[in-house]
This record gives C-alpha cells, structure tokens and sequence, in this order.
C-alpha cells in the first residue's frame, strides 16, 4: 500500500498520467469535516465481472477489498479510466454489495450503470481483466435499520442503494466488514421499484433473492406491475396502519420530491440519496451542493448550501429543500 500524509484531500485525485500500479492504494487522510471518511482510498481495481442487468444497464465488479472492506450502504465512490484524459474527471457510482472470495473474505465490491454519457460508454467496452481507477469510500451513507417498517423507493437505477441495505437489515450481511454496526431487526423490508417499463427494471433476480425482502414493482407503461408511479406504491404502504415506518429513497428528483411530500405528510422519518452530478467526490469544487435546512436555533426558514458528496448524498426528508 502506497500510504501520504497529506493535507488536502484533493492530493490523491489520480492525474492523468498517474503511475498507480494495480492494486495499490493512496490513503485519503481526514480532515475532520461531517461525512468525510477516515479510510477513503485511491485503488486500481480489477474488473472480475461485467454483464447485462437490463436494457443499457450493466453490473460491474471489481476487485478492491481494502475501498469495500470499510463500506457502508448508501455511500458512493468515483471511477475513471485509467490513462485517459477525455472523460477526465471520474464519475460516482453507488454501492450495489460488495462481494467475497472462497475464503468467505470481502474481495471486492459491485456497481450499476446505466449507459447515458460519456464515461458510462467507454465503461460499457470494459471486461475482465481490464482495470479502472477508484477512490472511496465517500459520503455518508444510510442509516443502520432502526426497526419497525422499512420501506425502499427506487426510480431508474436509484434500486442500486438498496440491495446492500436490505440485506443488512434482514441479517444476511453486515457493513462495514471492518466493524459491523448495529442493527434493530425490523418487522417488515419493502423495496417499491419503479422504471419506464418493464426492461429497465434492474437487478430483480438480486432483490428477490433477499430472504424476507417484498418486493413491489411499478412501471409507467404497466408492462409489469402497477401500472403508475412507484410513490403510489409508498402512499399505499403509508396508509396502512402498523409500526413505525422509515422510508429510504433513491432516484430523479421529481421523484424524490414526492416521496419527501408523502413522508413529510405521513411524519414519518425518511431519508433522501441524491444522484446529484459532482467532479470531484470529496468537497473541493463544491459543484454538487443542495439547499439544507439549518437545525442550530437560526430562524426558520434559514438555509445553507451543503455539499452532496461530503455532508450527503443523503438527507433527511425535513431537511431537504428541492
């Protein structure tokens, strides 16, 4: 491991003609700011895996078990391609699960993309065996299940969060592998999934494969599922009388407005990962910011920016201002 005691975070962005060798890593020292990661790591990262989830949208994996090892659901890293200058800057991905060897050892960690730009083109021709750059772990993350009802929103590929987060809280992983954190078992895990139709629903087979995850699909079309939007789904659950609710939500922002609508309306906790675009991942550009709430005595309707990939990607509900 290649380890620097820097000052700035922005140091251990990889430059173009960057002379990492595979496998190694630079170490993102803290700064000591809300949502920075102590054990964020720059990596070159084998892909072990890459095929089709639905129609343009792909599963990647990669081999980096010191990025995966300290990863928690919800949060994001950056990819890029290696010795390329055009996409120069790196991308976010978030979390789908991390994956282990033969040894039952967290190997390494996998992603979901869809084809749209630039950078998602050029990752689509990758295979095995060829390598990206990677640094993370970023963000914040979700929070651990606090028991009751949890319900998942999922729009386009804002179902990629979710699959590691169900599986925490119905037992059958724990995050980080470093340290797991604590879980309060719920009574009931709903992923409500929404996306234009029935083709581009990814990732399924994976979620139906959770044991005691329900699953509940929406399709604008109605080639599958409801036929609607995937909030009319949450409104219905909302609804229903029962413990405690906490929602999760990923996906546009027009989606997620409604979800914040119905959540705020239902006073139920809920909390919002944004895809909003960013450059760098880590705080310097400030390129990525969203308008909070501030919750330190200041009169009410006081706001200030707050950056997505340090403070966020995700939010509470009642913080949020779209």
């Amino acid at each position: 491991m290649i380890t620097t005691n820097l000052t700035s975070m922005s140091t251990c962005v990889p430059e173009t003609n960057s002379k990492t060798t595979a496998g190694s890593t630079c170490q993102v020292p803290s700064l000591g700011l809300p949502g920075q990661m102590l054990n964020a790591v720059q990596e070159r990262a084998r892909v072990v895996l890459h095929e089709p989830m639905a129609k343009s949208t792909f599963r990647l994996r990669l081999e980096c078990a010191q990025l995966a090892r300290p990863i928690v659901p919800g949060q994001f890293f950056m990819v890029r391609i290696p010795g390329e200058s055009d996409p120069l800057l790196g991308r976010p991905f978030a979390l789908f699960d991390v994956w282990t060897n033969t040894a039952g050892e967290v190997a390494g960690l996998e992603f979901g993309y869809v084809v749209i730009g630039k950078m998602t083109g050029r990752l689509s021709h990758l295979v095995a065996g060829d390598e990206v750059e990677i640094w993370g772990p970023l963000g914040n993350g979700f929070s651990a299940s606090p028991g009751g009802r949890l319900i998942f929103v999922a729009g386009g590929i804002g179902q990629t969060p979710f699959l590691a987060l169900a599986n925490e809280a119905l037992g059958q992983s724990s995050y980080p592998a470093t340290s797991p954190r604590a879980v309060v078992t719920p009574s009931q895990v709903t992923l409500c999934y929404g996306a234009r139709s029935a083709e581009f629903l990814a990732g399924v087979d994976d979620f139906n494969r959770v044991p005691g995850l329900q699953v509940e699909l929406a399709t604008d079309d109605g080639s599958t599922g409801h036929h609607g939007y995937v909030t009319q789904l949450l409104d219905r659950h909302l609804k229903t009388p029962g413990e405690p609710v906490t929602v999760y939500a990923c996906g546009p922002e027009p989606m997620l407005k409604a979800v914040q609508k119905l959540a705020l309306a239902a006073n139920v906790t809920c909390w919002l990962s944004l895809e909003t675009p960013m450059a760098c991942g880590f705080g310097a550009c400030f390129s990525c910011v969203a308008k909070i709430r501030e919750d330190d005595g200041t009169p009410e309707g006081s706001w200030d920016y707050r950056r997505t990939c340090v403070e966020g990607p995700i939010f509470e509900a009642r913080q949020l201002i779209f």
